[in-house]
């Protein structure tokens, strides 16, 4: 019986070290999206400055 459940634990363990894995992969896709999406949104900023001729981020810079 000892033998048994030390597979059936051994298994489970297995089970949440891959769970933990692919949340680990989805994080890093995230972090790399959000990192991307930052990129675009302060290009577009910047753009959009210009194209105004107004500070609209409040940094004292236009564009």
């Amino acid at each position: 019986m000892g033998l048994f459940f030390d597979l059936m634990q051994q298994s489970m363990l297995d089970d949440q070290q891959k769970q933990a894995d692919s949340i680990e992969d989805r994080v890093e896709l995230l972090e790399k999206e959000l990192k991307q999406t930052r990129e675009l949104l302060l290009k577009t900023l910047h753009i959009l400055e210009e194209h105004v001729g107004k500070d609209i981020d409040g940094d004292g810079i236009t564009g």
